[in-house]
């Protein structure tokens, strides 16, 4: 117990001015550190939000909101809360876990709050740290349960990491602590329950301070990680811009920087890095390794990570990049082309010369599809289009929407900036049509 107030008092160094949010749920566990709480607010002086989350899935829950609410009122503390009234079955304690996290935002934004304090203790840390060794994570996944994570405006303090369940559940006993006690936690249908009660109860008979040592190798995990993440947001920052990684420049590097350079790309695609495990990294490594240009890699949540041209280039889930539009002056597409009608004799494969007697009206502009070939100029022969994007490096995402002109026929007789058919005219005084791609 003197840890945790060593802690709040040495570490934290709560204040009067400081005001708290504080997570309970009205199990043993928050009942405590709302306990703890005020017992310190009595001789610091700061102010407490009580933030409760009904989560609507237990008969009981309604009681003990209720009887929350009286206990905040009877000990003069501000209580808030909020149900959830409908929820993703399929992912249940993913989602509740973002609602939680919105809500305590809004109160720490509320309330001016530069604290968010929940209740979670050594056996959670344990058990986390067991799973993720098991399941495979990065550096910081491994590290658990931080003490202390900053975020923009507010810290979020873990004060109960110290204490074991059984410690806390005792001194609530003891001290005639109110609570009530959520009979999923028994279930061994969740995976960390099992952890809880067969794998924690035989470390705790090794070493009855067994938490402890979880704790500082979690802490001194995260010393580790915060060192190395300094060279590697320097390499990052160089490397990686726009969900697009240069691939010579990363593979210049040591190849454990060049992993956790590749952790924190998937800090970026992805909210939740428990989708992400050891086997994620060393398949992504050894496939950009390959540096191999039109081959791609299918990765958590419906990322493809793809290779173009010394580039890789990570991709949502596909979308269909189809369109028809009729061309005409001062046309601008998505990808920022714009075609202008002119008046000039000027050649290249940015302008268009026709004559419109020899091609169906009106002209489209449309994405590539499927078998596209094109007849062009002076060539007298059909190339693929296709293998014209690939001979002028035109990647593959851009080809998914690369504007080609077509007429009514669906003749394709522009490749603009890139090629032109045999439609195009030499004979500029019977060209009625001139179009220039900007």
């Amino acid at each position: 117990m003197n840890l945790v107030y060593d802690f709040l008092n040495k570490r934290i160094k709560l204040t009067k001015e400081d005001s708290i949010v504080v997570g309970v749920s009205s199990g043993p566990d928050s009942m405590f550190l709302l306990y703890l709480l005020l017992n310190l607010q009595k001789q610091i002086g700061f102010k407490i939000i009580v933030a409760h989350i009904n989560h609507n899935v237990r008969v009981e829950s309604d009681s003990e909101e209720l009887f929350l609410k009286k206990y905040c009122f009877d000990n003069n503390v501000i209580f808030e809360s909020m149900k959830i009234t409908e929820f993703k079955k399929e992912n249940f304690h993913a989602y509740a876990r973002n609602i939680r996290y919105e809500f305590y935002q809004s109160l720490i934004n509320k309330y001016k709050a530069n604290y968010l304090m929940t209740a979670h203790h050594g056996d959670d840390l344990m058990e986390t740290i067991l799973m993720r060794l098991t399941r495979g994570s990065t550096i910081k996944g491994y590290s658990g349960i931080p003490l202390i994570t900053k975020r923009d405006n507010y810290k979020i303090i873990r004060p109960l990491l110290f204490l074991t369940k059984d410690e806390i559940k005792e001194f609530n006993d003891k001290n005639n602590i109110p609570y009530f006690i959520d009979k999923s936690n028994y279930s061994s249908k969740y995976t960390r329950n099992r952890y809880r009660m067969k794998v924690l109860p035989f470390m705790k008979e090794e070493n009855k301070n067994v938490h402890l040592k979880f704790l500082k190798f979690s802490e001194l995990l995260e010393e580790y990680d915060n060192y190395i993440n300094r060279i590697v947001n320097s390499v990052y920052s160089k490397v990686y811009k726009n969900q697009i990684l240069n691939i010579s420049l990363f593979l210049n590097n040591d190849e454990l920087i060049c992993k956790l350079v590749l952790e924190n790309i998937f800090k970026d695609l992805f909210s939740n890095l428990d989708k992400i495990t050891d086997k994620n990294i060393c398949m992504l490594m050894s496939f950009i390794k390959k540096n191999k240009t039109g081959t791609s890699l299918n990765l958590p949540n419906c990322v493809t990570a793809r290779i173009d041209y010394g580039m890789l280039k990570f991709e949502g889930e596909s979308k269909s990049n189809d369109y028809l539009i009729e061309l005409r002056d001062n046309l601008v597409l998505e990808n920022g082309m714009k075609f202008i009608k002119i008046n000039t004799k000027e050649n290249g494969n940015n302008i268009l010369h026709l004559n419109s007697k020899e091609v169906r009206l009106p002209l489209y502009v449309r994405n590539k599809k499927n078998g596209d070939f094109i007849e062009l100029k002076g060539m007298n022969k059909k190339r693929k289009v296709s293998d014209i994007f690939i001979d002028c490096k035109i990647s593959r995402e851009q080809r998914k929407s690369y504007p080609v002109v077509v007429d009514s026929d669906d003749n394709i007789i522009w490749i603009p900036k890139l090629k032109k058919s045999k439609y195009d005219s030499k004979n500029y005084e019977k060209c009625d049509i001139i179009f220039k791609c900007l």
